[in-house]
């Protein structure tokens, strides 16, 4: 939708209006999904349905989550009777990758490459069939790259000379702890890795429990520094790949 004001959605928003925002943006755009990792994004899932119960769904298969991860989509497409279109890394880049590579490239050159291919180009490919997407993004994620998190912007990263991308993110300014209030109060399903220690979840080899008192980003690579802690899906630490 070309003719969507950004500033006007943004003056008559407030930031902690969370399912205000999801509303108001599935009322703009028609074109418009939820990203869902399969960890705490289900919080966006619960509040559209309840405005808009066909809404589109994608989630990321990287081919490495953990089976708990898995079984927890399965658990969220019937709990709330919805489609969910999960993505997969193209089998011809992912081959070459991986006979180049082999399948733990990322303990030793970083864990950018791997997730380029598993991750960024096959949300590009999905971004490019929509006008608008919704993330849960929280400020409190990532210290430093997500301080000036916005709930409604241009998405930069994935925009192109055609087309502008908007992207939503309700719980930019959420603490972990809003999102857990949220679940336990309205007994919204969630992956049963967070029983276990896990906060942060993606991929199985990139993902360990925290320590009490440990922020949830020392849960992923945690092998690298705490500046590289991102996966580029953002354009806050942004991975270069050849379009799709």
């Amino acid at each position: 939708m070309s003719n969507f004001d950004l500033d006007a959605f943004v003056a008559s928003h407030k930031a902690d209006e969370a399912q205000k925002i999801i509303h108001s943006a599935l009322a703009e755009f028609d074109n418009i999904a939820i990203s869902f990792s399969g960890a705490e994004d289900v919080v966006l899932i619960d509040m559209a349905v309840k405005a808009k119960k066909d809404v589109q769904v994608f989630s990321l298969d990287t081919g490495r989550l953990h089976p708990e991860t898995y079984r927890f989509i399965d658990t969220v497409r019937k709990h709330y009777n919805i489609k969910i279109d999960v993505m997969s890394p193209d089998a011809e880049k992912l081959e070459a990758f991986t006979k180049e590579k082999g399948f733990f490239s990322f303990f030793e050159d970083g864990h950018k490459e791997c997730c380029g291919v598993r991750k960024v180009a096959p949300l590009r490919k999905k971004l490019n069939t929509l006008n608008a997407w919704i993330t849960g993004q929280r400020k409190d994620q990532s210290h430093g790259t997500r301080n000036q998190l916005a709930f409604a912007e241009v998405d930069s990263a994935f925009s192109n000379d055609e087309r502008t991308l908007f992207k939503f993110n309700p719980l930019a300014n959420w603490s972990s702890e809003d999102v857990w209030n949220y679940i336990k109060v309205f007994e919204v399903p969630f992956n049963e890795l967070h029983q276990k220690g896990f906060i942060s979840i993606g991929c199985e080899p990139c993902t360990r429990p925290v320590l009490p008192n440990q922020h949830e980003r020392e849960g992923r690579w945690w092998w690298e520094e705490s500046e590289h802690k991102e996966c580029g899906l953002h354009i806050g630490n942004l991975i270069p790949t050849k379009q799709a």
